[in-house]
């Protein structure tokens, strides 16, 4: 007999050999009909795969990530079973689970597959998944997978084998597909219901630019129609609400292939709206006692290697740049931390000085492969609303309920009401990929963790998603349609003080080393841009929007008047613009309508006869005949009340 633990704590006892199905079934039938996969110790299983030991058991449901994750995986199985029926010789490349959905990476040899043929390959998905197919799993020696490739001519799975452990491999088959995979999947494909096949694009075999270009195909599946409905419909919304199309629209930024591809062009309204979220990031720090410095563009190759970026992102840098100096290399700026561990040492520090906090939005540059670039979401230069702390340890709980406190208000203010922290932690079964001893990385952990529980935050843990330097706090925020975005970031750092040799005198007149904290409420101001387009579709909070008032003169005689309305509102520091172009009123009000501009008043003969302005709101509202003075105290006072 073992015994299996439940997440409320509870305990039963089963035969050695028990399955989590079975185990399910015996708890209801209904609840094993809607479980997808199992946790068991915290290793994802197939429902049917034998538990042979003690455990903790979490049965997945939908709703769960994990669940979600399988689900997909196991659709990227069925689509492949379906082109290798409707394209034979097809051969396979990767075929993951995403954030939404699945893709495969597929050669179809000199064969193409258009946006018109995904219709029968959807058809031929639907067919198979009413057959209710079983997902197979069999463990097999690295020697046999490789015989069986090979055999098919498959050079893109025998190169994944390859690259694996010598030992057992597992495949997994449903009706006549096989492929190599670790699993987990569904126990069958009956539980697929709803399948779109979404779009097609190029991908160089393993990222590589210098290897074949496969042909990627992306899907989605769904248990319930109606789950498809709902998540095509939000599509749509998506699309309208694409901060690339308002970006354009609201003449915010552009890009130009002379230029370079990735990076921005802010356009003078995206220019005004970066300065005020600066301002207002800036007057909250100041609050709680950041000090602004700036850093060069670039820095020394050494300083990079120093820090350790260069080992672990030198292939995500720019290349270093030659001086006339023989040996003599520089890096596009990538981080600013080294640049800041430079200025903490550039004089004696005391234990009475710290916590010191140095303040920059500092524009960095990585590269970026151009398939990934996206809009402003992903690019190759970006400002990040950087600061670096360095504190005594006593002082870092503290310090970092601070920085929580900074963040959530950031959020309160532009209404990102839905969030978890994430608490991304190393993974403790590949410590090579981080610097630093167990001692300060399980220091800095904990301090996460009771920072996080002290501020009642919703909390997920990750493990294998922390910096290499440092374990860090994640906010994952929610945007209008649903969608995650990882947006402020908090981190913990004994290495890079350690590495830079930081300083300072303590109380026994002694030497120790600083603390250092990372944060970014925004993260990098393009990415910040993009999500709050995309959350409110335009419509920004008016303390932030491009342009609060849209003036708009009846006729031409009254243009004189408007540009006086004008002035006067941009006395009271209220941004104003005239749209005195030859049209329709009524034109003029719908087309300022879909400028997203707060308030649109109109101005003719009455308003100039008596001073005032009609006043309507952005969406209909009409608010009436105000004057001047009494509009510019209501706008004034709508500002503050989303400050506070």
């Amino acid at each position: 007999m073992i015994k299996i633990t439940f997440p409320d704590g509870a305990v039963k006892e089963y035969e050695k050999g028990i399955t989590a199905y079975e185990i399910a079934m015996g708890i209801s039938p209904r609840l094993a009909a809607d479980v997808i996969v199992a946790s068991v110790n915290g290793e994802i299983y197939d429902l049917d795969r034998p538990i042979e030991a003690d455990a903790e058991l979490k049965l997945h449901k939908w709703e769960d990530k994990e669940a979600k994750k399988a689900f997909w995986h196991s659709s990227s199985h069925l689509m492949a079973e379906a082109l290798e029926a409707l394209y034979p010789g097809i051969k396979f490349g990767i075929g993951p689970a995403i954030d939404n959905g699945f893709y495969y990476d597929v050669d179809l040899g000199d064969r193409q597959i258009s946006d018109e043929d995904l219709a029968k390959i959807e058809a031929k998905m639907m067919e198979l998944a009413r057959t209710k197919e079983s997902f197979v799993r069999t463990e097999v020696a690295k020697a046999d997978a490789m015989a069986n490739f090979k055999a098919k001519g498959d050079q893109y799975k025998c190169e994944l084998i390859e690259g694996l452990e010598d030992g057992t491999i597992s495949f997994y088959t449903n009706g006549n597909f096989t492929d190599l995979c670790r699993g987990p999947h569904l126990r069958d494909t009956s539980m697929i219901k709803a399948i779109k096949l979404l779009s097609i694009a190029g991908a160089y075999w393993r990222g590589d630019e210098h290897n074949k270009m496969l042909t990627r195909i992306y899907g989605i599946t769904f248990p319930k129609k109606s789950m498809l409905d709902e998540y095509l419909a939000m599509l749509e919304e998506a699309k309208k609400r694409d901060h690339r199309k308002l970006g354009r629209e609201m003449e915010l930024f552009t890009f130009s292939n002379r230029v370079g591809q990735g990076l921005p062009l802010w356009l003078p309204k995206g220019a005004d709206l970066r300065g005020r979220l600066q301002d207002f990031l800036q007057k909250v720090q100041k609050k709680y006692g950041y000090l602004p410095v700036i850093t060069p563009h670039i820095g020394s190759k050494e300083l990079y290697v120093t820090s350790g970026h260069w080992a672990h992102y030198g292939a995500d840098s720019f290349r270093p740049i030659t001086t006339p100096q023989e040996g003599e290399e520089y890096l596009l700026k990538p981080m600013n931390c080294p640049h800041h561990c430079e200025i903490y040492r550039s004089k004696p520090r005391s234990y009475k000085d710290l916590p010191l906090r140095f303040a920059e939005f500092g524009t960095v540059y990585r590269y970026e492969q151009s398939g990934e670039l996206h809009g402003l979401t992903r690019v190759r230069g970006f400002t990040q609303d950087d600061a670096h702390l360095f504190c005594r340890p006593d002082q870092i709980k503290e310090e970092f309920c601070k920085v929580i406190d900074i963040i959530l208000y950031v959020f309160k203010t532009l209404k990102f009401t839905e969030f978890t922290a994430q608490v991304s932690l190393r993974d403790p079964n590949d410590k090579t990929k981080y610097i630093g001893s167990d001692e300060n990385w399980a220091k800095a952990e904990q301090a996460i963790i009771d920072a996080a529980a002290e501020k009642n935050l919703p909390t997920v843990v990750e493990l294998g998603e922390a910096a290499f330097y440092g374990p860090k706090l994640d906010f994952m925020v929610k945007d209008a349609l649903g969608r995650s975005w990882q947006l402020g970031t908090i981190q913990v750092d004994y290495n890079l003080p350690e590495r830079f040799e930081l300083e300072y005198v303590d109380s026994n007149n002694g030497k120790s080393r600083p603390v250092m904290i990372h944060r970014a409420p925004f993260g990098s101001l393009e990415r910040f841009v993009a999500v709050l387009l995309e959350h409110t579709g335009g419509k920004f909070p008016l303390w932030l929007a491009p342009d609060q008032v849209a003036i708009l003169p009846i006729s031409e005689k009254y243009n004189d008047f408007a540009k006086k309305v004008c002035e006067l509102l941009e006395n009271y520091e209220i941004r104003a613009l005239i749209d005195d172009r030859n049209e329709t009123i009524g034109k003029k009000i719908r087309e300022n309508e879909l400028k997203h501009i707060p308030f649109i008043i109109v101005v003719g003969e009455k308003e100039e006869a008596s001073g005032t302005v009609a006043v309507r709101k952005q969406g209909g509202e009409n608010l009436g005949t105000m004057t001047l003075e009494d509009f510019a105290t209501y706008i004034s006072n709508a500002v503050k009340e989303e400050l506070k």
